[in-house]
Order: C-alpha cells, then structure tokens, then sequence
C-alpha cells in the first residue's frame, strides 16, 4: 500500500497459500475502524477481500496501600469473526509483587502475536526500599502502557495512552509497596480474499485500575482495543 491510498501491482494469498488475488495500480479500497462496543460487520457490495487487524484492550494497573488495595483487572478480549485479540492481564496489587499483567497470545488470524507484558514490582519485607514509581504498563502494536504513578498516598496511576495500552500502576511509599503495570493487549491480523457477507465482532473494554487501600493510591485504567477493517473493490 502506498502513501497515497494504492497498491502496487502484485499478489496477496492467505496463510495457506491458496486462492491469491492479483490487484492492479490504482484498486479502490474502503477502510472502518471499530473503538468500541460490539455487533454484526457487513462485507461492502462489489468487495473482494478485506484486511482486518484486532487488537486487545489493555490491562488495569494494580492499586496500592494495605488492606483494601486490589489488583488491576484484565483487558477485554478484541473478536472478529474466529480472530480473537486477547486483552492484557491486570497488574498485582502493591503487597502481591511479583509479576505485572503478562501478555498473552492472540489466535485466529493469519499473523498472532503478544501484547506487552508490563513492568513488575518487588514483594519484598522492606517497603521503605522502594518508595518510587509504581510499574509500567505494557504497549501494544497501536498504543504506548502508561508510566507507573508516583509515591505517596491518593495518587492515581496513568490510564493506557492508546488502543491497548495497559495502565499505570501506582506507586508505593515507607508503608506500602509499589503495584505492577497492566499488560498490553495483543494483535492478530488476517486477510480474507473470499470474505463472508456479515462476520461478528466485539470490542474488548479496558481493564479498570486496582483500588486504593491505606496510605496508597489507585492504579491506572487500560484502554479499549479496536478493529481495523481495509476493504478492497475490483
């Protein structure tokens, strides 16, 4: 695809190799983009293949303090047809430590791969050791994770920058320790030379920051996923 919207005369097959279309300079194409929500895509009249991109939305970043402090929670899964872009996993609370949101695989398409898994935090019996920056959240092929959220009590990590950024975990102080990132969500990407009329799809929400306990802060909101839809006419 060239900068100004066509494409080079050359071919494209699926993953299997089989049933190639040949498309000429100048072929007229169509795009839609999904942010949210869910429902029935329709395949464009005189369309001869689509190209869909998926991508998971981010994970929350873990909440931070003592006693009432939770993990983040997990991103929603991004869906198209049978591509299935998986949402990145919620980061730990500040006195879990340990990992952060780990990245997880996306199936389905003809290209999967993972999300970015967010930065972790110690457990460790000394708090004081870490009074800084809560974890990162981790990026995804579209969108930047969030930096951790700064020490002290009240603060609130960053939400995810873009489509499937994870967000921020919140940092600790002397009495608490820091939280993780959450992960970012993952991508897959197939292209469908013989498209379906109609193809369901869902949009994975964000996964919500971890809450506040004692002398902590909450973690920071992921961002939602999308679906990119390019359609081709010959």
């Amino acid at each position: 695809i060239m900068a100004d919207g066509t494409l080079k005369v050359g071919e494209i097959t699926n993953s299997a190799g089989t049933g190639s279309i040949v498309f000429g300079v100048g072929v007229s194409h169509t795009m839609q983009v999904f942010t949210s929500g869910s429902g029935t895509y329709t395949t464009p009249t005189n369309c001869r293949a689509i190209w869909v991109r998926c991508v998971g939305a981010g994970g929350g970043g873990g909440g931070s303090g003592t006693g009432s402090q939770t993990s983040g929670t997990d991103g929603g899964t991004t869906t198209f047809g049978v591509l299935s872009a998986l949402g990145g996993k919620g980061g730990n609370h500040s006195s879990a430590g340990g990992m952060g949101g780990v990245s997880q695989l996306a199936t389905g398409g003809d290209f999967n791969c993972f999300g970015g898994t967010s930065q972790s935090m110690p457990n460790n019996s000394s708090p004081a050791l870490y009074q800084n920056y809560g974890g990162a959240g981790g990026n995804s092929i579209y969108g930047g994770g969030s930096p951790g959220g700064a020490n002290g009590s009240g603060v609130t990590g960053a939400a995810g920058k873009a489509y499937g950024g994870g967000g921020g975990g919140v940092g600790g102080n002397s009495t608490v320790f820091g939280s993780c990132g959450g992960g970012g969500g993952s991508y897959c990407e197939s292209f469908l030379n013989a498209p379906s009329a109609t193809y369901s799809y869902a949009i994975g929400s964000g996964g919500a920051g971890g809450a506040v306990g004692t002398a902590g802060g909450t973690g920071g909101v992921g961002y939602g996923g999308c679906i990119i839809v390019m359609e081709f006419y010959v």
